[in-house]
């Protein structure tokens, strides 16, 4: 009967540190990766949290339409731009471009620049679109 317990006791622990795991994971990935925001999730993060809205894509595009408060920031040179806007690296920022793409990218090089929570747009602006949230332009 003791040996039956212990049995027990050791596929328990196997249980909780397999599901430990997993719960850590999506986090590690996030670190890793960055995280990939849904509109909604982005929408939070832009009225609740004040996040920076930096929009990747090209100036006739930004143009044409743009999210809320976005900030136009060239991709390849975004270190440059990021420094130009003097953005405050304890907020966090959201990156937007087309589909999502660009953004996740650049979700390293902004992180890099000490920024503690960096976004991007799943889909990018055509999400944002199909989502039917509103474009400034």
């Amino acid at each position: 009967m003791n040996f039956l317990t212990q049995i027990d006791n050791l596929a328990l622990i196997a249980l909780l540190v397999v599901s430990g795991i997993a719960l850590f994971l999506p986090t590690l990935s996030t670190l890793i990766r960055g995280k990939g925001l849904t509109a909604t999730e982005a929408t939070i993060w832009i009225n609740r949290r004040k996040a920076y809205v930096l929009d990747l894509r090209p100036e006739e595009a930004f143009k044409v339409g743009h999210l809320p408060g976005a900030k136009l920031a060239n991709a390849s040179a975004i270190a440059a731009a990021i420094e130009a806007l003097k953005l405050d690296r304890k907020r966090p920022v959201v990156l937007v471009c087309e589909t999502g793409a660009q953004s996740r990218k650049a979700l390293s090089e902004v992180q890099k620049l000490g920024f503690l929570e960096v976004g991007a747009l799943d889909g990018g602006v055509q999400a944002w679109k199909l989502a039917a949230l509103p474009l400034v332009k």
